[in-house]
């Protein structure tokens, strides 16, 4: 049994999290604190919930090697670096979990693991001077000087021990796979949700915060993304952003229909997804459960669909039907256009393909006929 585990408890409209030790059934204070610390900074509870996790699962991991926090400050630069190291593949091989069947962690998430825990590290330095600075965390500096003998100073993280990233393959979801799925669904609820995904591109948490009274322009069929603090479910939008998205006639007719068929449940909070059984029936649905919904559908189906499988969908189907580059990420709400690109099925078929019919348009572009 893992000594250390993650609780939540709520006051008012805010969720907090802490760690408790269940040796001695103490809370454990400093990341405790910490977490605290970071609701109070504004950071949406899912980041913070991924922090204290991070966290829990470090202090599992000192406890196993039998140490403390105090004296990881008092080992050498390399054998600090050793420590962070065997910590991403302790976290790489699962330990971390007390599952019978482990899925493979990603390198990238065993990283942002680890970098949570730096990001506590540091705030334990700002608390605790004298305990001093993490030494694979502190900033070294190289002077160099360029080709023409200008010196300047370099400044560069000392800690290199993270895993290499791998490329998530995550492909888009099949049209027919979509199709597959809507008619498992055994409610009108999961078949809306799917849809107004695979019709928007936006990310789960923003479909769950969609406030059905305040963020839908009936008229014109749009959907919105609106960023708020204080929602039930924890959900919110990313980067804090602000957009909208048209869903298709019919879609819109089965939202109407939606509305219709729970109409007693929705009347008495505002937000567009809710349970719609059981003791939580009308309370705002969670992330939780629609991975578990769609869980179900892939023991029914025998097909592996997730919203974000959705989304790579969307941006795949507009592209395919000539949206610029541009519009495609503003209606993901990428920052980067690198990411929105990452999305596409951009195979060198259709490069060699794009290629063959620019130089067949622009044959002459260099003059090349005249060189011979």
């Amino acid at each position: 049994m893992k000594r250390y585990k993650v609780e939540t408890i709520s006051e008012n409209t805010e969720k907090y999290f802490l760690i408790r030790d269940y040796d001695t059934m103490d809370i454990v204070l400093l990341p405790t604190k910490y977490l605290k610390h970071k609701i109070m900074s504004n950071r949406s509870p899912n980041t913070v919930r991924r922090s204290a996790f991070a966290i829990c699962y470090y202090l599992e991991y000192l406890n196993e090697i039998q140490m403390e926090i105090p004296q990881v400050y008092e080992l050498d630069f390399e054998t600090q670096n050793e420590h962070f190291v065997n910590f991403l593949y302790w976290l790489k091989a699962g330990n971390h979990t007390q599952k019978d069947n482990i899925k493979p962690i990603h390198n990238g998430t065993c990283n942002a693991y680890l970098e949570d825990v730096f990001r506590f590290f540091l705030y334990i330095e700002a608390q605790y001077e004298q305990l001093g600075d993490l030494k694979v965390l502190s900033y070294n500096y190289h002077i160099a000087a360029n080709a023409v003998g200008v010196k300047k100073k370099l400044r560069y993280q000392s800690f290199k021990g993270y895993l290499k990233a791998e490329d998530r393959k995550v492909r888009p979801a099949e049209h027919e796979e979509i199709i597959t799925i809507l008619q498992a669904c055994t409610n009108c609820r999961d078949q809306l949700l799917l849809l107004l995904i695979a019709e928007t591109g936006f990310r789960i948490g923003e479909i769950l915060g969609v406030d059905y009274a305040h963020d839908i322009d009936y008229r014109n069929h749009l959907v919105g993304v609106y960023f708020r603090e204080d929602n039930e479910n924890d959900a919110r939008a990313k980067n804090a952003e602000y957009r909208k998205a048209r869903i298709s006639d019919g879609t819109y007719e089965f939202l109407m229909y939606y509305l219709a068929e729970y109409r007693e449940l929705l009347q008495h909070q505002r937000y567009l997804f809710v349970n719609i059984s059981g003791k939580t029936a009308g309370q705002p649905l969670k992330v939780d459960s629609v991975y578990d919904m769609l869980t179900r559908m892939e023991k029914k189906t025998g097909i592996d669909l997730t919203p974000h499988m959705l989304r790579r969908y969307f941006a795949n189907m507009r592209r395919k039907d000539g949206w610029r580059l541009e519009l495609i990420q503003q209606a993901l709400g990428h920052k980067h256009l690198d990411t929105t690109i990452r999305y596409l099925n951009i195979i060198d078929d259709e490069l060699i393909e794009a290629s063959q019919e620019f130089y067949a348009k622009h044959s002459a572009l260099y003059g090349v006929e005249k060189l011979l």
